[in-house]
């Protein structure tokens, strides 16, 4: 039994005294503890500063997040660096060593393996790799085994959104992987993307950014045919999109690229050759369930005719200038 002196009315405010300041201590510490371990411990590296790349690097700053960068053209990186105070690495072990989650963002399945493998020689239990790349589902899953012989945990997180998500950081974000990992990784996901959908284990992201790239292959062929065809009826386009805007046909591609294309305009926010890469994949995807997909086909026999005509590096929007030639062709 304790023993203090006091009376039993001060002994009580002192315990509830002490009880309150331990409480206080308590959630002080885990204040100070989330803070601090999300935000100003998590060491983020990123990997592959393009298009989308730069922007979303640009997002994790603007978090307090990014620490470090590495690119395959060193000069991107180097104006990263110097624009945001956080260390341009020579290499991709120098990267892994120094951070804590790293994000990937590359072009292609080969890119990305080679990313992994140089990763590989830096990470450790604990880091987690998130991959924003579009690849194959089987090349996710290689990456996976890579990084997890090294005790690294992985996701596969492909984004959509182009590059204007990309810059606001309203991408949505299509996770594969566990859990733990996500849960790690959420300061990350958050600081580049408005939303962020788990949707099973490893390489089920890629498999959700298939079904997305086959539905904007199905939006962009629906929307340029549609507005070539009013525009051969002699429509006035700008009234004809508000009213399509407005119904069971409104769409984001409609509303947003409707207006542009009708000048001949394409504002980049996905590029026909980057498309096309990816319903190749949709393609290959495809093949190993023994289906072909009609849309798909169709849009990458356009697309070769794009880049054929310079198109190349065009916003896919630019599909519309072959729908003009159907229309024009016939007229003449």
């Amino acid at each position: 039994m304790l023993s203090t002196g006091s009376s039993p009315d001060g002994i009580n405010a002192w315990s509830d005294n002490w009880q309150l300041l331990a409480i206080m201590g308590f959630a002080w510490t885990g204040w100070i503890h989330s803070t601090w371990s999300l935000e100003t411990m998590l060491k983020t590296g990123f990997v592959g500063l393009g298009a989308m790349g730069l922007p979303m690097a640009r997002n994790l700053h603007k978090a307090g997040l990014l620490s470090a960068v590495w690119n395959r053209t060193p000069g991107k990186a180097s104006d990263l660096s110097r624009e945001t105070g956080c260390l341009h690495c020579d290499g991709l072990e120098e990267l892994a060593t120094h951070c804590d989650v790293i994000v990937t963002c590359v072009s292609a399945d080969q890119d990305l393996l080679t990313v992994a493998e140089g990763l590989a020689t830096g990470v450790g239990p604990g880091d987690v790799v998130l991959d924003c790349s579009t690849v194959d589902s089987k090349t996710a899953l290689a990456v996976d085994r890579i990084l997890s012989h090294m005790g690294a945990g992985f996701l596969d997180c492909p984004v959509s959104g182009g590059t204007e998500g990309a810059r606001l950081g309203t991408l949505s974000i299509m996770v594969g992987g566990d859990t733990d990992g996500l849960n790690r990784a959420a300061p990350v996901l958050e600081a580049m993307g408005r939303t962020i959908v788990h949707v099973g284990p490893v390489g089920a992201g890629q498999a959700a950014k298939a079904t997305n790239q086959i539905m904007v292959a199905g939006i962009n062929q629906a929307v340029t045919e549609a507005l070539a065809f009013g525009q051969a009826h002699g429509l006035p386009m700008d009234r004809l999109i508000e009213a399509l805007s407005e119904g069971a046909a409104s769409n984001w591609f409609l509303s947003h690229r409707g207006p542009t294309m009708i000048k001949g305009e394409y504002p980049l926010g996905f590029k026909v050759m980057l498309h096309q890469k990816d319903l190749g994949i949709c393609a290959g995807m495809a093949a190993q369930k023994g289906v072909k997909l009609p849309i798909v086909e169709m849009t990458r026999i356009h697309y070769r005719r794009l880049m054929e005509q310079g198109h190349g590096e065009s916003d896919i929007s630019s599909l519309f200038v072959l729908k003009e030639e159907m229309f024009s062709t016939v007229d003449g």
